[in-house]
């Protein structure tokens, strides 16, 4: 049986090179193994192999170049895998095939959008539509979601978005703890149908103190923080240009609720710690370093481009974090972090990704209805109430509770 610690488990090919997604060679965070340890292979061992150059190593993300598969049988399927040179030779087993260039865009000839937001999903049903009918609004054209083996009524939701005129793409994501590297993915397989791609969980909404005075929502509200691809110029030849918009989060609690609000995330919690707590980030997609190295929704960039940071007074990314305890319970185990691999398990007990209080098993801490209440916030609860209780144009059966 083959090890999940252990294993190459999806590929990408692009117009250049392979990009390959591994487990367990480069295993600690931030400390990764030079390139030359390495070869790519593509075949079957015991049977013809093609070993081709690794040009970058960077946590579970191979990039390999392409090989000359001529030799082998048309239409016969290639594994694709790494090879361990140093200090012993082994192959890594592996899941993944070798297959053409996929991209996100069907229609090559159709423009870019100028900004997309791409998204780890599991079992989001309820909670998903509410998200992309908020972002859309102000700026966001294209959704991509990788999905991590929902098995509730996701697919039935994106298809009733997709009937009502919403750009909604779904990735079949199935590999575990694989965040960072399905983000790598998606800077390459979406990059020829999007210019800018916004990094957020489905509980988390961007929103500016400054939209208080704004009537209607619109689509300039997002795309007046970010340059026009047309201004993008070769970056050598200019200053360094902000290629990364980099957005500060506030944490909301349960907010005295007990069960999931039926009227949405926005209108039913309002009650946040008082401080932010890390950032989200917009890239621009031709700006993303080789290594397409990420590290909690943050790309390395190529240089000659740089990061910008917004002031929380300008925008924000409300992360309605912990909700209603049977929200937060059912999701418990499976909390993406980088330093908590599984949240029943007693390690690492003093990582930020350890919230006071939670400890280890899926149990109701006490006082959980008004845990993390420290300020209440209702800038985007009124917002979004004023902006959808008029006759916007949307599908009547998604204004929920924002029209009552």
């Amino acid at each position: 049986m083959l090890r999940w610690t252990f294993l190459a488990y999806d590929s990408l090919t692009t117009d250049d090179d392979v990009v390959l997604f591994v487990k367990g060679l480069n295993n600690r965070q931030g400390i990764n193994r030079d390139p030359n340890e390495f070869n790519c292979i593509f075949g079957y061992e015991g049977n013809m192999v093609i070993r081709t150059n690794v040009t970058s190593s960077v946590q579970e993300v191979f990039r390999c170049n392409r090989p000359d598969l001529t030799v082998f049988g048309k239409g016969e399927r290639v594994m694709v895998s790494i090879e361990v040179v140093l200090p012993v030779r082994v192959v890594v087993p592996s899941v993944a095939y070798y297959n053409k260039p996929r991209k996100l865009g069907s229609n090559e000839k159709s423009e870019r959008a100028r900004l997309c937001a791409c998204t780890m999903v599991y079992n989001v049903g309820k909670v998903l539509k509410e998200w992309v009918l908020y972002h859309s609004r102000i700026g966001v054209e294209k959704f991509v979601l990788y999905d991590n083996a929902s098995d509730d009524d996701l697919g039935q939701v994106v298809d009733e978005l997709v009937q009502e005129g919403y750009d909604v793409k779904t990735y079949f994501w199935l590999w575990p703890k694989t965040q960072e590297a399905g983000f790598s993915h998606s800077a390459i397989y979406a990059k020829d149908s999007c210019s800018w791609m916004m990094y957020i969980d489905v509980d988390e909404f961007v929103y500016s103190p400054l939209w208080s005075n704004v009537s209607r929502p619109s689509i300039s509200l997002l795309h007046s923080l970010l340059r026009n691809p047309k201004n993008l110029q070769d970056p050598s030849l200019v200053k360094r240009q902000v290629a990364e918009v980099s957005i500060p989060c506030y944490e909301f609690g349960p907010s005295n609720r007990r069960s999931h609000p039926i009227m949405g995330v926005t209108q039913g919690y309002n009650c946040r710690r008082k401080m932010e707590n890390r950032h989200k980030s917009i890239v621009y997609l031709d700006a993303i370093d080789h290594s397409l190295l990420n590290v909690i929704h943050h790309f390395k960039l190529k240089q000659g481009y740089k990061e910008k940071k917004v002031n929380v007074r300008e925008m924000a990314v409300n992360h309605y974090k912990f909700q209603a305890w049977p929200e937060f319970k059912a999701k418990f185990r499976r909390r993406v972090s980088a330093y908590v691999i599984d949240w029943t398990k007693e390690l690492n007990p003093r990582s930020n990704d350890r919230t006071p209080g939670l400890g280890f098993s899926p149990v109701e801490p006490k006082g959980w209805p008004m845990k993390f209440c420290e300020v209440y916030d209702n800038g985007l609860r009124d917002l979004t109430r004023r902006w959808f209780a008029r006759k916007a144009p949307m599908p009547s059966r998604y204004r929920m509770a924002w029209q009552r």
